[in-house]
């Protein structure tokens, strides 16, 4: 059986990166592994999509409406703009964070309201948490992809070795400690 994996952000968030390490992990498992990433206006703070897809034989990258498994949102409307790409009790885990996207900088919209009970009343099975929060605690803002990447950590059926492998490879040195902090206090949330 096949697991399809949304990871959906805005750009400079760390979704690449977030992709990366599970990819990472996920190979380490044996499993056949795709990733696509899609990228909108990624340097202007647009929206920033990959596409995970891994079993024991994969075909294509892309992840379509109704197909995703998981949904990894590192910004509330975020969730909401690829929630029919959910499949039916599908699972979205959202960083509960709010980041206005143009038209409502410059005042020609308004940032949806009630975004975490309009996703539960849309079907979606939601993991809502203040992964910026998390990501200051562990040292700096720019970890919330490591918070998360904890988080799906506590779902997925993989050692958490395996994870903490996956970022001791693909992060700097000198980051390494952050992201591991960033990467424990993602799974002690989900604990919670």
């Amino acid at each position: 059986m096949n697991t399809n994996i949304m990871i959906s952000g805005v750009g400079g968030q760390g979704t690449l990166l977030a992709s990366r390490i599970l990819g990472r992990v996920l190979l380490g498992q044996g499993y056949d592994v795709k990733l696509s990433e899609v990228h909108g206006m990624s340097q202007r703070g647009g929206s920033v999509v990959t596409y995970v897809k891994f079993g024991e034989k994969i075909y294509s990258p892309i992840v379509d409406e109704g197909e995703a498994d998981f949904i990894l949102a590192f910004e509330l409307l975020e969730a909401a703009r690829y929630l029919s790409h959910l499949r039916p009790g599908g699972k979205i885990i959202v960083n509960t964070q709010q980041i206005d996207p143009m038209p409502v900088i410059t005042g020609a919209a308004k940032y949806p309201e009630n975004l975490v009970q309009k996703l539960r009343d849309a079907g979606a099975d939601v993991v809502a948490l203040d992964a910026l929060s998390l990501a200051l605690e562990a040292g700096n803002a720019k970890a919330v992809n490591v918070v998360l990447i904890g988080v799906l950590s506590t779902i997925l059926p993989i050692e958490e070795a395996a994870w903490r492998g996956a970022i001791e490879a693909l992060v700097p040195a000198k980051l390494l400690d952050l992201n591991l902090r960033a990467f424990d206090l993602g799974v002690a949330a989900a604990k919670q």
